[in-house]
């Protein structure tokens, strides 16, 4: 859930391009619908970074997200901009109504480490699409999970400054994986330390994804009831290959 480190998330992950995501949503939208949905759904959400580009660009946004900590965060950023902020199980999660489209970044489809799971999720979002509504996530291949994830370990180090009056402190995180090529789980231990007046505050996370097949990807959507539209391996729209990391979805809502 990304409790830990909440606070420090988007300075972590400050290399993501949020812009070339909410350029991607569009370019779907322009290419699948004939006209921009008003009213969208960005569903784990986390700290708002992609719901407020959305709504930057002047769409009505929901964000939906288990997390507290990380609705916090976004909740504090997006003040003025009228977002709508829900703090829900993405498996279960209820709207008031119908939504012209549903973004789902970061791989957070992954974090669902069940078939019946990703299933549930994906007949929500079904629920809650308008008729031809579009559906658009991504997620961690296979190939990603085997050779970059894999065993490996990673180091985070950075100075963090939060923009709040207080003095810049120095962050370090140390990432462990543990790949289950059986289960096709991925463990990932955290530890995070935070300089603070000479002393260091360390706080732990685990975080668990599965890989998924692209095949159980496509059978679970059509189960789900929707027509998938396309799966690329980059936000150019460029087909996948085999060493691809990540692969990018979108898929109409048929009722």
């Amino acid at each position: 859930m990304y409790d830990a480190i909440a606070h420090v998330y988007d300075k972590l992950n400050a290399d993501i391009d949020y812009g070339a995501w909410a350029d991607f949503v569009e370019k779907c939208f322009d290419k699948y619908l004939p006209q921009s949905p008003t009213l969208l759904l960005d569903l784990a959400c986390g700290t708002g970074s992609m719901t407020i580009q959305l709504a930057s660009r002047g769409y009505d946004m929901i964000g939906v997200d288990m997390s507290e900590d990380m609705l916090s965060e976004a909740y504090i950023r997006s003040e003025g901009r009228g977002i709508l902020y829900l703090c829900q199980d993405m498996r279960s999660f209820e709207l008031y109504g119908t939504v012209g489209a549903v973004t789902c970044c970061l791989d957070s489809i992954n974090y669902l480490l069940t078939e019946a799971d990703v299933k549930k999720t994906f007949g929500g979002v079904h629920n809650y699409l308008d008729p031809d509504g579009l559906f658009i996530f991504d997620m961690n291949t296979p190939y990603k999970f085997e050779n970059i994830y894999s065993d490996n370990a990673y180091i985070l180090e950075d100075e963090i400054d939060l923009g709040d009056g207080e003095p810049p402190f120095s962050v370090y995180c140390g990432w462990q994986n543990h790949y289950d090529a059986e289960s096709g789980i991925c463990d990932f231990y955290l530890s995070l330390f935070e300089e603070r007046d000479g002393a260091y505050l360390r706080s732990d996370e685990h975080q668990r994804e599965r890989s998924y097949s692209l095949d159980t990807v496509k059978r679970l959507l059509s189960e789900s009831g929707f027509e998938l539209l396309g799966c690329f391996g980059d936000l150019d729209m460029s087909a996948p290959a085999e060493s691809c990391e990540r692969w990018y979805f979108v898929a109409r809502a048929k009722k």
